[in-house]
């Protein structure tokens, strides 16, 4: 038996956010990934750094899934519930697990590291990047792109302006790496489809990426998730696309 717009969305609203494990998912929800697999890519840049510094680690789960861990090794994290579950997850490893407010400047000294790395930050400062980095060191991140899921944005949010749509375009921040004394190295972008199969898995994920529809609360969209609802219900699952940049920048 199907079940009821109302169990599907309480479960949703109960179950923790916390962490950026999205297994709660599972079989509710696909999304593409990127052809370049950062993960493992990370892991081989890791395997040659002495210093090392992974901006907005999360929960520390895609630090942790590297093979080798540098000499030196620290992570920063802002939201207080990630900061504890990084550093119980990688303080065994040897990581320092830093918590600090995701605003310049990065609690390090100039030239810390030789490799900088980031999976899906929310904020990207340039210059501190370009700060911390030693000569000819490199960031090595894969960012959110722009428009990334609008579709379901927009359902919720009507049409956004184009200067909305076109924040964290990749030429723009590739730019931005520029002028912060970075030479970029590699660049690549996809877009890559998402499926959500009931309502449940729309409440869950707009919980956790807080910034896709900024105060999101089910009391507030209520209505419009029962619409999303019924349309699931009727048309099957609601499809969506995601944005994906890769980019690797040196320090001249």
């Amino acid at each position: 038996m199907a079940r009821s717009f109302e169990e599907l969305v309480a479960e949703a609203e109960s179950v923790s956010v916390d962490g950026w494990d999205f297994s709660w998912l599972d079989g509710r929800a696909t999304e593409q990934r990127p052809s370049w697999a950062y993960q493992r890519l990370m892991g081989e840049k890791l395997g040659q750094a002495s210093a090392a510094l992974d901006i907005q680690t999360g929960g520390g789960e895609v630090l942790a899934g590297a093979p080798t861990i540098p000499p030196v090794m620290a992570a920063t994290e802002s939201w207080p519930p990630n900061v504890a579950k990084a550093t119980g997850l990688l303080r065994p490893r040897g990581v320092v697990v830093v918590a600090e407010q995701d605003e310049p400047p990065l609690p390090f000294a100039d030239g810390a590291f030789d490799l900088v790395t980031s999976r899906h930050p929310a904020t990207v400062w340039w210059d501190e990047i370009s700060r911390v980095l030693q000569p000819g060191g490199k960031y090595f991140a894969q960012h959110v792109g722009h428009s990334s899921v609008f579709e379901l944005v927009e359902f919720f949010l009507g049409q956004q302006p184009e200067s909305v749509r076109r924040g964290r375009h990749y030429e723009d921040e590739s730019g931005q790496a520029r002028a912060a004394g970075l030479e970029v190295v590699d660049l690549r972008f996809e877009r890559l489809k998402i499926e959500f199969f009931d309502i449940g898995a729309v409440v869950y994920f707009l919980r956790k990426v807080i910034w896709m529809v900024p105060g999101f609360t089910v009391d507030q969209y209520r209505g419009r998730l029962r619409e999303l609802h019924d349309l699931i219900e009727a048309e099957g699952p609601f499809v969506a696309h995601s944005s994906r940049f890769l980019i690797e920048a040196r320090k001249r």
